[in-house]
């Protein structure tokens, strides 16, 4: 067990050199010196494993809402959720010509995946032949990667998705398991994990991340970024929470830059070779966010997401081109 005494007596570029070289932090060591550490010397411990394992490769990834509002869960963090009074916007699933035409024109932009994400539960009977025939179509019309984000499938679900050229799939863990109930009751923690796993039994590769600034302590951002090493996922996307008008979590104060950047930093740490995706919150950053990729971020959501606005494909590109990103 390495304790904290022992990582004050090193420099923080010197443990990024080590987890270059193969060494993995785990729950044996002490890990929490990651709220305390200089933020510089963090950041650049982290820009630097993702510069030496990730090389200079960025991934972009685009959604489209699928199927919005009425949701039966009772996330509170979300616009989308029934328990919520937020006048989100609420509609079945979109027509199939609509779906195709936007991921032809997120493709055409330089969008490297594509998903389809719904609010509800699951997909399920006659809604999810839909999306299987929605999918089948993109695979066959489009050279974009396809992922798909919908909710807690049943196991048979999956192989349906890869028979038709889904690549990936999402679902994300939210939060530590601990502070899991505090913010969903209507399904639980472990109900993600078997989604996870059935998707990854089906050959879909994984994208799963959560949510910060919704009350969890540090120790919880800790412990989820260390679950999602232990499931060995891919593409690991954040989520700064912006508190939306009508949920619980509507008078959170919003994160500061720099925690957003600890996290980012801290994540890459535990999490090496994954791609670390900003998804909501680059709007409290001025520039877009650009000081994230350079502190351990190498993957993003891009254009319009669910129900807050990011930052366009063009705005991106550009940005991530002129930082020096391989963008192909």
């Amino acid at each position: 067990m390495i304790t904290d005494d022992a990582y004050r007596e090193k420099t923080m570029k010197e443990l990024a050199q080590e987890i270059i070289k193969g060494k993995r932090l785990t729950r044996e060591d002490d890990l929490s010196f990651f709220e305390y550490a200089n933020l510089e010397d963090l950041v650049d411990g982290a820009d630097e494993i993702r510069k030496a394992l990730c090389k200079n490769r960025v991934d972009l990834c685009s959604i489209i809402n699928g199927r919005s509002g009425s949701c039966s869960e009772d996330c509170k963090f979300c616009t989308q959720s029934s328990f919520n009074r937020t006048g989100c916007e609420e509609y079945d699933l979109v027509e199939e010509e609509e779906i195709l035409a936007d991921c032809r024109e997120k493709e055409s932009a330089g969008v490297h995946k594509y998903s389809i994400v719904t609010a509800g539960r699951r997909v399920e009977g006659k809604d999810l032949d839909r999306i299987i025939h929605i999918y089948r179509r993109l695979h066959k019309e489009c050279s974009i990667k396809l992922c798909a984000s919908l909710g807690l499938l049943e196991p048979e679900a999956f192989p349906r998705l890869r028979e038709v050229g889904v690549e990936m799939y999402h679902e994300n863990i939210e939060t530590s398991e601990r502070y899991f109930p505090h913010i969903c009751t209507t399904h639980t923690y472990s109900d993600k994990i078997s989604g996870i796993k059935s998707a990854r039994a089906a050959g879909l590769s994984i994208c799963s991340g959560g949510i910060i600034g919704m009350g969890e302590t540090w120790k919880d951002r800790i412990d989820m970024a260390l679950s999602l090493s232990e499931l060995e996922i891919e593409s690991i996307p954040i989520n700064a929470l912006i508190p939306i008008k009508g949920t619980p979590f509507e008078n959170l104060t919003p994160l500061t830059e720099h925690d957003i950047i600890r996290t980012a930093a801290m994540f890459r740490y535990l999490n090496p070779q994954a791609y670390i995706r900003m998804g909501a919150g680059r709007k409290y950053f001025k520039d877009g966010g650009k000081r994230l990729f350079r502190s351990g971020v190498n993957a993003t959501i891009t254009g319009n997401m669910l129900t807050t606005v990011g930052n366009s494909i063009e705005q991106d590109i550009t940005m991530l081109r002129e930082m020096g990103f391989e963008y192909e």
